[in-house]
């Protein structure tokens, strides 16, 4: 109890106001990791998608296989930094009795719920070196202030409400440590260190690692470790890669697979699935407090912006208004003038 307590008094003790929102949608999917930034205030967002395990461990009791879907809510609310979020599964297993005759028999419903929230703590600033014009070395050089991470927390409560086959031994806390490395605007670094079921029998404890890079505005690949240390269980450790194609700014598609490896058996893990959001985001005053165009989430690292440079129209329209007023006072244009030469 006095470790949740403590989590809890880190979550609420830090109060920063700058702003996290991003203007593309920032999904933690399809990796498992999580970023420790939010979505912004008055912004809802679906993850959703399907998958299917099929398992190789070769015990008394076994699931050989899972097929089920999983959505992810997430709302921001009272703070930028600050989200709340629905983890919830549903899933069918078929699983088996090894003895004498082998028995099958299926399993199905409710397999996770799980509320939670995550708040950004601290928010890590890079030098802009694009301005830099006097010096090359200077405008190429790595920053070295990208080895210090953005830094949030999670925390969460594993709720019971969950169908026959899958109730656990009751409510348990969840608690997460998330990092996350910007190395350059394409490539990027999140670092997950995650208690899970916290005081249970079966309660996990493991570390997620996920690079990820952006090949150009619309496609993303990230490479996946995972590892979770069980109390009465074998330890698991997965591999996974996967590809996420942004179709809108505010929606994303995404395809992945992972190699998890139990004892001396491995699962497979593909999945496919998609994300929404809802953007109803209040601009704040100071732009420069918005990610503009700036993917800080778990899948996109960082995108492009684009080119603005394009040539305003506003210079025509300012040149039509001034002919009208010449014409109106009585004062010929150069186009008049050139007309009057041309007729004497």
């Amino acid at each position: 109890m006095k470790h949740i307590l403590l989590i809890a008094l880190l979550f609420f003790g830090f109060i920063f106001t700058q702003a996290q929102y991003t203007e593309i949608i920032n999904s933690k999917r399809p990796g498992f990791s999580e970023s420790p930034y939010g979505v912004g205030t008055k912004v809802f967002q679906v993850e959703t998608g399907l998958f299917y395990q099929d398992n190789q461990v070769d015990q008394t009791f076994d699931t050989e296989n899972s097929l089920g879907a999983n959505v992810f809510l997430r709302y921001g609310n009272f703070l930028e930094k600050l989200e709340f979020n629905l983890d919830f599964a549903y899933q069918k297993d078929k699983r088996v009795f090894h003895n004498a005759i082998n028995s099958f028999f299926d399993v199905n419903g409710i397999s996770k719920l799980t509320f939670g929230a995550k708040y950004l703590i601290y928010n890590q600033k890079y030098t802009d070196k694009s301005k830099e014009i006097r010096s090359w070395k200077k405008r190429t050089s790595f920053d070295i202030k990208r080895l210090i991470p953005s830094v949030g927390v999670y925390v969460g409560l594993n709720t019971n409400l969950l169908s026959k086959g899958f109730k656990e031994e009751g409510i348990s806390p969840k608690a997460a440590l998330l990092l996350q490395n910007d190395i350059t605007d394409r490539f990027n670094i999140i670092s997950n260190l995650v208690a899970d079921k916290i005081g249970q029998d079966n309660s996990e404890f493991g570390y997620i690692v996920t690079t990820t890079y952006a090949l150009n505005e619309k496609w993303s690949i990230f490479v996946e470790h995972q590892g979770v240390f069980k109390k009465l269980t074998t330890n698991e450790f997965q591999f996974g890669a996967g590809t996420a194609f942004l179709y809108t700014k505010n929606m994303q598609f995404d395809i992945s697979a992972r190699a998890n490896y139990v004892g001396n058996a491995t699962d497979v893990y593909v999945a496919l699935g998609g994300s929404w959001r809802l953007d109803k985001h209040k601009k704040v005053a100071k732009s420069e407090d918005v990610l503009k165009g700036k993917k800080e989430g778990t899948f996109f690292s960082r995108l492009f912006k684009k080119n603005k440079n394009k040539r305003p129209k506003t210079r025509k329209i300012k040149t039509k208004k001034r002919r009208k007023q010449r014409t109106k006072k009585g004062t010929p244009s150069f186009h008049g003038k050139d007309k009057k030469k041309k007729k004497g």
